[in-house]
């Protein structure tokens, strides 16, 4: 649009993508070579990435020394019901902001709002001190429960909802239509898209906790991919080649997930930024 229509300008464009999707691929092709390299061919002098031949050795000492499957399946687990959690909490919660007039809405708006400020790093003691409490260490709710508050979301949901017009509502509650019946029937299906891009956001964002599962959790069975992977160390230093493989493996799924739904997920982001608008 700056440059103008055309060819030129099409062309331009189109070359500016390129260069910005190769620089952005670089580190992620960088460590795909690096990790299909044995550690002395990494080790010898050179700028050049391809430095030996082609070996599998790294992945195959990180899913003998680990229990790649359960972790994964942890993963998977506890993302999906953060997701589902999450997701539930924080739509209701911004529908209730959004449309409701109860007494000490705005002061409790106003707390969500202050909330989304606050490092999380300073929640993780008295989080810690009150799973502690409760004997709930090494457990799923441990794991799961911290992670479903989520102010940012709620503040998103609730700037949506403020969007969509009062009066498809109003008719809904003159045909007799519920509260409830108002929100899953009315508001929920024009909310798709940014309800989408919210599971998104919070799926990635679970998946790649690694902070808290990594302070909650000590046993193994319980541990997610991230964390598991990073207990997978060897004894003789950094090993390049191995923590390449383990970065890669903890993003595959991601990079399947965003490979299959990528449509969605843009569409769902492009709409979420007009939302907020």
């Amino acid at each position: 649009m700056l440059l103008g229509h055309g060819r030129l300008p099409r062309v331009l464009a189109a070359t500016a993508l390129v260069v910005l999707a190769v620089l952005w691929l670089l580190p992620f092709l960088w460590a795909v070579i690096t990790s299909v390299q044995s550690e002395e061919d990494i080790n010898t002098s050179g700028l050049s990435p391809f430095k030996g031949a082609f070996t599998l050795d790294a992945y195959q000492q990180i899913l003998e020394r680990g229990n790649v499957t359960v972790w994964a399946f942890n993963s998977f687990l506890i993302a999906g019901l953060v997701t589902l959690i999450t997701v539930v909490v924080s739509t209701l919660a911004a529908y209730g902001f959004s449309r409701g007039t109860f007494r000490g809405r705005r002061a409790l708006l106003g707390v969500t709002v202050a909330a989304i400020m606050v490092p999380p790093q300073l929640l993780v003691v008295p989080l810690f001190d009150q799973m502690t409490l409760f004997h709930m260490v090494d457990t799923y709710a441990a794991v799961i429960l911290p992670q479903v508050v989520a102010p940012m979301m709620v503040f998103i949901l609730k700037r949506f909802f403020d969007a969509i017009p009062k009066e498809l509502e109003e008719a809904a509650r003159i045909d007799g239509a519920s509260e409830f019946r108002v929100f899953r029937s009315i508001v929920l299906p024009l909310s798709r898209p940014i309800v989408a891009a919210v599971a998104i956001f919070v799926f990635i964002g679970a998946w790649n906790n690694f902070m808290w599962p990594f302070i909650v959790t000590n046993d193994s069975d319980l541990m997610t991919l991230p964390v598991g992977l990073a207990t997978v160390k060897d004894a003789y230093g950094i090993q390049y080649a191995q923590s390449m493989a383990s970065a890669l493996l903890a993003a595959l799924p991601l990079i399947v997930v965003f490979l299959l739904f990528q449509r969605r997920i843009v569409n769902s982001v492009a709409t979420t930024g007009l939302g907020g608008s």
